[in-house]
């Protein structure tokens, strides 16, 4: 089981971004996947769950301006990120397997790829 995240880069504030994360050795069907994110000098915070019944979950900090999506034919999740503001900078990492490391809105932690950089910056 893998995660690969991509898309992250410098943009400013009140622009648009989308992270993807590509899975290999499962399916969606198996296991959601969720994206996290740590800022510099502070700790890991869930963002967003894909659950493998197809259910969103979002932290509060985001809703209403990030929207998860899966594609459970290339086994993959999605980030649309709007309106970026300077306190969404941070590395960005998707998570996927079961839960022995924990959950996220019912999204699995045991599996984690490397992580993107998101810079909103002016």
């Amino acid at each position: 089981v893998q995660v690969a995240e991509s898309g992250g880069g410098l943009v400013q504030p009140g622009e648009s971004l989308t992270l993807s994360c590509a899975g290999s050795g499962f399916g969606l069907n198996k296991y959601g996947i969720a994206w996290f994110r740590q800022a510099p000098g502070k700790e890991r915070e869930g963002v967003a769950c894909f659950s493998n019944y197809g259910s969103k979950y979002y932290a509060a900090s985001v809703k209403g301006r990030f929207t998860i999506s899966g594609d459970k034919e290339k086994t993959a999740v999605y980030l649309q990120m709007n309106n970026l503001k300077p306190e969404d900078t941070g590395v960005y990492y998707c998570s996927t397997g079961g839960y022995v490391s924990g959950n996220f809105f019912g999204c699995g932690m045991d599996y984690w790829g490397k992580g993107t950089l998101v810079n909103v910056s002016s």
